[in-house]
């Protein structure tokens, strides 16, 4: 907790806890907010982040579902056209693959296909990523999937601060909005504003300034960044660290102005190498600002398997702060 005369102006909190006080505010500022999904009521949600909730505003307001992604998707943006906000829970990124349709050809289609006649201001929540030894079927990062949709916004909270406030900010957006949760972070702490509210969805932000070399990342890459910089720092080397936060549409002028500075570029994503959201940042710098750049692009990502189980084998697969550290390392050599 950080404290000054005024009184304390941050407060210690996880991950966890701060979605829930964004899904807590929400629902408590507007009664055409709810929540639905799998066992987001009596048992708390998957990963326990509407523990209470249903205690607290009532099943009207806090719904489980059956176990049908297509079902309660589809009756979301139903909702949704009928004027209310839902809040949709897929319980992990591998189950919005059976309401794909829903998402995809309905979802961000609608208001191109009316003619703007109709909005779909429907926030969907998806934990995503690996980390917590789920396996191949459960730790999936395919948030670049849906970012390479027109009609969606992709959001993926990396602080405590973008935990809480980027849900205000969806919920205020006349179009379908993904936030992707990361699994990994659920437990993990950081330091919340007292007096936050609702967060920026349009730009990148710069995490840590620095001189030296550029190092991009989002949601579950953020935290191996910052180490490796870190790490980067004590042996004189000055990273300055990006966060996207957004997908889509994705602030490539942060990223531009950053490797202007610093004219090396490491890109860090937990998703698979080839074809990921970091392909398409190394793409825009190469077409925008690729006579700023005084060495090669490095890009890290997940091996090109499917995540293993065994813990050894699963840190193996994914960029470690090591391993993002030598990349930088390599652009100054």
């Amino acid at each position: 907790m950080t404290i000054t005369a005024g009184g304390p102006t941050t407060r210690t909190t996880t991950f966890r806890e701060a979605f829930r006080e964004g899904l807590r505010e929400a629902l408590a500022a507007d009664d055409r907010v709810f929540l639905i999904g799998e066992d987001v009521g009596r048992y708390g949600g998957c990963f326990g982040v509407s523990q209470g909730l249903l205690d607290e505003f009532g099943p009207d307001r806090v719904q489980d579902t059956p176990l049908s992604e297509s079902a309660f998707v589809g009756a979301g943006i139903g909702a949704a056209l009928g004027g209310t906000r839902p809040i949709v829970e897929i319980m992990t990124v591998n189950f919005a693959l059976l309401a794909l349709d829903q998402i995809v050809n309905t979802a961000a289609t609608l208001r191109h296909m009316s003619g703007g006649q109709l909005g779909v201001p429907l926030v969907i929540r998806i934990p995503t990523g690996p980390g917590r030894q789920l396996a191949a079927q459960h730790s999936h990062t395919l948030e670049g999937w849906f970012a390479h949709v027109p009609g969606l916004r992709v959001v993926t909270p990396a602080t405590v601060t973008d935990a809480r406030g980027m849900l205000a900010t969806a919920l205020a957006d006349p179009d379908p909005v993904l936030v992707f949760e990361q699994i990994a972070l659920y437990g993990a702490s950081g330091e919340l504003p007292v007096a936050g509210g609702a967060v920026d969805l349009d730009r990148a932000a710069v995490r840590r300034p620095g001189r030296d070399v550029t190092v991009v990342g989002y949601g579950g890459s953020l935290a191996p960044a910052l180490e490796a910089a870190d790490l980067l720092a004590a042996g004189g080397v000055s990273a300055e660290v990006v966060d996207l936060r957004t997908l889509r549409p994705l602030d490539s002028a942060t990223v531009l102005e950053s490797v202007t500075r610093t004219h090396r570029l490491v890109v860090v994503d937990n998703a698979w190498r080839s074809g990921g959201p970091m392909a398409e940042v190394v793409a825009r710098v190469a077409e925008e600002a690729l006579d700023e750049l005084d060495a090669a692009v490095e890009r890290m990502g997940a091996a090109e398997v499917p995540l293993p189980y065994p813990r050894h084998l699963e840190e193996a697969a994914l960029p470690s702060a090591d391993r993002i550290a030598a990349a930088a390392r390599r652009t100054l050599a």
